[in-house]
């Protein structure tokens, strides 16, 4: 067996569990050490922001429901000079694209564009201003990113991959006072941009399987391996490199050479995703970096390191597709315009304003999302479960969005050359995959959310299953109803307590919103208390088997983010003075409850789509997406007029 596997930790409970559901010692160990890196991540935060003090958490698990947290709240920091930066940044990104200098010979985003943005302060804004950069709180950079997307999407992408996922956030979390004045400078100017190597041929979800190791040779590490999928991969950038060392993983800071050497190259492959911007392979051999550059946390390893920027990866991705989502509604709006069938405008058909009002929805539903969970990572919440939510409903919304909305409404031009859907369908897929795929993170979602009644409640039974060598109990054995006759109490307590709340009912949640979206908030709320009982039954039926039944723990999950989104979207709109923007809401949060309850659509249902179509069509489109968007041209126009008729 590798190093890696050995028993050099206390073996968790899950690997104990996983042995006694039929995993083998391999497989069981390699779960355990994810499972333990989870609770070094929670180590770094308070109590009070850890995951079962999260709002996700408790609307789960706390007989009140805490309302409160689900409303997104104000940053303390009022704006600084990061507004010049951004608005300068946002000026020059359209300057550059207007004059056609925006991609260079090899259609990626020109060193000009990027050296131009780090002049401006644009990848210094994660940077707290004692390295150089200006300390932007998140709420303030994801919102940011949606006005980027709707300039360039690619652009907005490389700020969260250099400041979110790449080499700052773990120099800023995780880096010595002296890494940081050495590195953080150079990233904040945009000298040097980042990225992060952790996919490896054989290690993605899977990130027990990683191969590539450092070993310390006197004042550096040689490091030898390959990553794959790597952005901002070429020469002359920094990396955080996720390695083994001594068997263990850990995160090096590379400074990769101006050049490639026989120590480093890079790996070109065909990708259709991540077009504009350089994505490649990393491949090292006797690759040697200094000792110093090496992040040491004061808890857990690089697999600590690598989880803790994802949640900042994942709001930035809803951020992004709430941006490409506006590009889309700004680009459909002409072309419905212009569009005619049986003499009559598209835009006035009721399946075209439908589709309308259904994008505008998904644009305010991600909004809500980046607001709430920005806010809670700026409050110092973990937010891993919020994230997870952000994110999947993000790439979803993107990926209908283009899919049902856009190009069915385009028709055939959708695939000519140079049409906005042809030419980017794939970058509107792809971050259904990225940050992680949707219902893998949906199972993360669920195994974070039944963690510690887990530990709570099926951990003492576990334990005593485990010393009587009992894989499958039978409750209507006496011999093991009698062995199991203490550590199954305080679980019966839980349970008869929670079927006498629903019961009898508790005190209603007071909810001071609007009233179609109080009602919706009441509905979500609901569901949730009930919620509990379902998940715990989850466990308690499948047992040490649950880690196998992938796909109830994925549907559960969507069922389960599908309501907090209901909450988070009635919440957040409840307070916008739009009423467009009340009106996306309700069209949100009927669609959700409708595919929870599996309802078809009523009338009224239709006309609250329609009518939002509508209204959006003729001049509310500002209320969703703000100015300064610019439609395409439209391709191959034709003459609208019949033939022969005087002009």
């Amino acid at each position: 067996m590798s190093q890696d596997l050995q028993d050099v930790e206390p073996r968790t409970f899950v690997e104990t569990a996983l042995e006694l559901g039929g995993k083998s010692r391999e497989e069981s160990q390699r779960t355990g050490r994810l499972d333990r890196a989870d609770d070094q991540v929670e180590a770094l935060f308070a109590p009070r922001y850890q995951t079962s003090q999260s709002p996700v958490h408790r609307a789960i698990w706390d007989r009140e429901f805490p309302l409160d947290l689900f409303y997104a709240k104000p940053t303390d920091q009022a704006s600084g000079s990061w507004d010049a930066i951004m608005d300068e940044s946002l000026a020059l990104v359209r300057r550059h694209r207007d004059a056609g200098t925006l991609l260079d010979a090899n259609r990626k985003i020109s060193a000009q564009v990027l050296d131009d943005l780090g002049k401006a302060g644009y990848w210094g804004l994660l940077v707290d201003r004692a390295y150089g950069g200006e300390g932007v709180p998140f709420t303030a950079f994801a919102r940011f990113l949606t006005r980027m997307a709707t300039v360039d999407a690619t652009v907005a992408g490389l700020a969260s991959v250099h400041g979110c996922i790449g080499a700052v956030d773990p120099l800023r979390t995780f880096g010595s006072p002296e890494q940081k004045s050495r590195h953080l400078p150079l990233l904040a100017s945009g000298q040097r941009l980042s990225g992060f190597a952790l996919t490896e041929p054989c290690a993605g979800s899977d990130l027990t399987a990683l191969r590539t190791t450092a070993t310390l040779d006197g004042d550096a590490y040689v490091v030898n391996g390959e990553k794959l999928f790597i952005t901002n991969a070429i020469p002359g950038r920094t990396v955080g490199v996720v390695c083994l060392v001594d068997g263990k993983p850990a995160v090096l800071i590379v400074d990769l050479p101006d050049q490639e050497n026989d120590q480093f190259q890079t790996v070109p492959y065909g990708l259709h995703a991540l077009k504009h911007t350089h994505n490649k392979g990393l491949r090292f051999r006797n690759f040697r970096v200094p000792k110093e550059n090496l992040l040491e946390p004061a808890r857990g390893d690089g697999l600590t390191i690598a989880y803790h920027g994802l949640n900042l990866g994942r709001v930035a991705l809803c951020s992004v597709a709430a941006g490409t989502m506006r590009t889309m509604l700004a680009n459909l709006l002409p072309w419905a315009r212009f569009r005619r069938t049986y003499g009559a405008p598209i835009e006035n058909r009721e399946l075209v304003r439908r589709r309308v009002g259904r994008l505008a929805a998904l644009i305010v539903g991600c909004d809500s999302l980046v607001d709430w969970c920005s806010s809670l990572l700026d409050q110092g919440y973990r937010g891993e479960m919020e994230c997870i939510v952000a994110k999947i409903f993000g790439s979803e919304a993107q990926k209908e969005a283009a899919i049902e909305l856009f190009m069915k409404t385009h028709g055939g031009r959708a695939f000519l050359h140079g049409h906005l859907f042809g030419d980017n369908v794939h970058e509107y897929l792809a971050p259904c995959i990225y940050e992680g795929e949707g219902e893998m993170l949906g199972m993360a979602f669920f195994k974070s959310l039944i963690k510690e009644h887990g530990k709570t409640y099926f951990e003492p039974i576990g334990r005593t299953l485990h010393e009587a060598k009992i894989a499958k109990p039978n409750l209507m054995n006496p011999a093991h109803a009698w062995m199991l006759r203490k550590a199954l109490v305080p679980y019966a307590e839980w349970f008869i307590k929670e079927r006498l709340s629903l019961t009898f009912g508790g005190s209603a949640t007071k909810i001071d919103l609007p009233r179609p979206l109080a009602e919706h908030a009441r509905f979500a709320i609901n569901a949730l208390r009930h919620g509990r009982l379902e998940v715990s039954g989850v466990m308690r039926t499948h047992q040490l088997k649950l880690a196998d039944r992938q796909c109830r723990m994925a549907e559960l999950s969507q069922r389960l983010q599908d309501l907090m989104v209901i909450v988070t979207t009635s919440c957040w709109a409840g307070r916008q003075s739009s009423p467009v923007v009340q009106a996306a809401a309700d069209v949100l949060c009927r669609d959700l409850r409708r595919k929870l309850s599996g309802a078809r659509p009523s009338d009224a249902d239709i006309r609250a789509t329609t009518k939002l179509g509508e209204t959006i069509a003729s001049g509310g489109f500002e209320a969703i997406a703000g100015a300064g968007i610019e439609p395409e041209a439209i391709l191959m126009p034709y003459d609208n007029e019949p033939a022969g008729k005087d002009k």
